[in-house]
């Protein structure tokens, strides 16, 4: 039935349908926002089962193994260099059958590695959960290494779901690959349901259901691979190889690895100080991430995402004046979103923190540990946002080495501050440690852009930093008047309970906030407003 309604939407209607940022972003966007607020369900059920407690932070070191993985050889490595390498093929005049062999080499390929890597790992499980948890902790250590053999090959399958993402995305069809995260965070939630009065305890029972959930993704995406007529099959790994186009895939994802493994290493690093920093602060720091994301996967990830197939036309094609506009437009419209967020979430994170988590298990404590986390990531949203804009810039004309190295002099800078600051001021100092990383990222990547001619680096920078300016400015000035209606809504309603003593102070404040935001942009004939408005 799913399946169904999106083939109509798809295929009756896609290939007539004008392919811009905003068109395809809205949609994209509604189905992440969806993916992502079940996600925050995701934690919530997590809150609700596991708290702050030895588990939460077992769960959270065993699902972070795989995801680090999965990050680093599959979901990074696809967009950056599956997709350009695809896009080549198809508008670079190649015969049906030549790029079917490579997609078939990729898929080899990518199946072949992680299959591998799964064997490995969960043959090594005991050795890798020790780097989070002092020696002594011998039960948790036992409890970590079950739930880490469960989800390991969550790897494998979700690994399989990036690649027909590529795929799908390469021919600019992007809304199963956006439906799929939905299916799997149901997984997670009815499965910890469940599946929690059966099995030993309900860290299991997530950790069923995330295996699950990644199955799912990947079997949800394969008829309209299908539908797209590339039958899948394995070749000869002599075959997969030799291929021109996987040498080339394999020649963009080197680069690549390197950057996204010190990126890996840093959070290796982090989630072990953090493990060393005391009880709850691992999922304390998970927590507030699932926040910071819920907006990252809505508007950066998938403007990102929607960019990427546009980006790497304009270029093959040598309009950089399009290729130029197209990036100007998409980081306008991150800091018009993010840029406001950031302060609203400053107001109110308490009360957030509190209506999305507070149960039985995520008491007054572990609102307090993950608020002094929440704070300092939040402050970084932009930055982190802005950098899932601004790398396409590099991918989409198959230069994956310098955003790799920003990544890694970025990364160490958050290695050697989140040293510095973890013991004293624990979650809040290793969350301090990321944004700054992010922000040297940033600056980074656009000292990087100069080195591409092809982009008019100075007119992008120029732009985009006065509407900035003009963002924090605007935002700034709606949150004074925000800041004393939210202490007055706190005050009035807050001996309403967890949802209606939390909800109406953040409604309320937001409806504030919001009504002078727009007033002002409207004073000030923002043109970015104006234009998603007529598109």
């Amino acid at each position: 039935m799913l399946f169904t309604f999106f083939q109509k939407v798809i295929y009756n209607r896609g290939t007539s349908m004008k392919k811009n940022l905003v068109s395809s972003g809205i949609k994209l966007s509604f189905l992440t926002m969806i993916s992502r607020v079940l996600g925050l369900v995701r934690e919530m059920t997590k809150a609700q089962f596991l708290g702050t407690g030895a588990l939460a932070d077992a769960f959270g070191i065993a699902f972070l193994i795989p995801n680090l993985l999965r990050r680093l050889f599959a979901e990074n490595s696809i967009s950056v260099a599956f997709i350009p390498t695809f896009k080549g093929y198809l508008e670079g005049g190649k015969k049906r059958e030549e790029t079917r062999e490579f997609v078939c080499a990729t898929f080899t390929l990518v199946s072949f590695l992680t299959a591998l890597i799964v064997c490995v790992g969960m043959l090594a499980t005991p050795i890798l959960v020790r780097i989070f948890l002092k020696s002594e902790e011998s039960a948790l250590i036992a409890e970590t290494s079950i739930l880490t053999r469960i989800m390991f090959p969550y790897l494998f399958v979700i690994s399989v779901a990036a690649c027909f993402q590529g795929i799908l995305n390469g021919e600019n069809i992007f809304l199963p690959s956006g439906f799929t995260p939905i299916l799997f965070n149901l997984c997670v939630i009815f499965g910890t349901y469940l599946l929690s009065p059966k099995m030993a305890n309900p860290a299991r029972a997530m950790s069923v259901g995330v295996i699950a959930g990644g199955f799912l993704q990947a079997a949800f995406q394969l008829p309209f691979v299908f539908k797209c007529g590339w039958h899948l099959k394995f070749i000869s790994l002599k075959k997969t190889f030799s291929n021109p186009g996987t040498k080339k895939v394999v020649a963009l994802i080197v680069p690549t690895i390197i950057g996204m493994a010190s990126y890996q290493l840093n959070d290796l690093v982090s989630t072990a100080l953090a493990g060393r920093c005391g009880q709850g602060v691992i999922s304390s720091l998970q927590y507030s991430l699932r926040l910071q994301e819920l907006i990252l996967g809505v508007f950066a990830v998938s403007i990102g995402t929607v960019i990427l197939p546009d980006l790497s036309s304009f270029a093959k094609r040598g309009q950089w004046g399009e290729y130029n506009s197209m990036l100007t437009w998409a980081i306008k419209i991150i800091a018009l979103i993010t840029i406001p967020i950031t302060f609203y979430s400053l107001i109110t994170g308490r009360e957030i923190i509190q209506l999305v988590y507070k149960s039985r298990r995520f008491d007054d404590a572990s609102v307090a540990l993950t608020l002094s986390a929440f704070t300092f990531h939040i402050a970084g949203l932009f930055f982190i946002a802005l950098n899932r804009i601004v790398s396409p810039a590099f991918y989409a004309q198959g230069n994956t080495k310098l955003p790799t190295l920003a990544g890694i002099i970025s990364m160490a800078a958050d290695i050697i501050l989140s040293f510095a600051l973890s013991f004293k001021w624990r979650g809040a100092g290793i969350a301090f440690a990321l944004s700054a990383a992010s922000l040297a990222n940033t600056i980074l990547l656009f000292a990087f852009l100069k080195k591409m001619r092809t982009i008019d680096v100075g007119n992008v920078v120029k732009s985009s930093a006065i509407y900035t300016i003009k963002m924090i400015l605007l935002s700034a000035a709606a949150s004074v008047p925000a800041f004393f209606a939210h202490n007055f809504f706190v005050r009035k309603f807050s001996s309403l309970g967890r949802f209606f003593g939390n909800g109406i102070p953040l409604t309320l404040t937001l409806i504030v906030f919001g009504a002078i935001g727009v007033l002002l942009l409207l004073a000030t004939r923002d043109e970015t407003i104006r234009r998603i408005k007529r598109k």
